[in-house]
């Protein structure tokens, strides 16, 4: 059985980590892969219903997600996290719990998100309406090294998903051997 591994999109409300990880786990069944897509909004409510956005709260669920792509991979299928996850130091868990990892760091600007903002929920944050806003009134800590960088308000998504499946096939990861 080949070995499963896990892309941790990270990235603000609205960068695109969502629809990139439905592209990219088209791509990868389209190889033959099995492919499990975590969302952070469907985590929430299930997973993780009953957790509030404080950091301890935010670092449990991420944690959370980490646990369940570790369990997929060791089972051969590959996990695609989509998460704002915010937290430097909780990202460097992950990466010390989850052996084939790929951290992506999904970015666009402040501006273009809340131009984007299909749900409203910037407005909501910048007129106080919403507390603990990752971005508006919580931190988001940018990843430092991340393996892939997706700047979306530059790039399609195809182009983003290339980038991500150029990485995973320089590591190896794309055959099932």
């Amino acid at each position: 059985m080949a070995q499963g591994f896990t892309v941790w999109l990270t990235g603000l409300s609205g960068a695109g980590k969502s629809t990139i990880a439905q592209a990219l786990a088209r791509a990868l069944e389209e190889r033959g892969l099995p492919v499990e897509i975590l969302d952070g909004d469907v985590v929430r409510q299930n997973l993780s219903k009953g957790l509030g956005f404080s950091k301890e709260d935010r670092d449990t669920n991420v944690l959370r997600v980490g646990w369940v792509c570790q369990l997929l991979n060791k089972h051969g299928v590959v996990s695609i996290a989509a998460l704002i996850s915010p937290y430097r130091d909780t990202r460097a868990k992950l990466r010390t719990m989850i052996p084939r990892f790929v951290e992506v760091y999904v970015h666009a600007p402040l501006e273009v998100l809340i131009e984007r903002d299909v749900k409203g929920l910037y407005k909501k944050a910048l007129a106080g309406e919403i507390s603990n806003f990752t971005g508006i009134s919580d931190p988001y800590e940018p990843p430092e090294n991340p393996e892939v960088v997706c700047h979306t308000h530059e790039e399609t998504v195809e182009e983003s998903v290339g980038k991500i499946l150029a990485y995973l096939d320089a590591q190896g990861w794309l055959s099932q051997d």
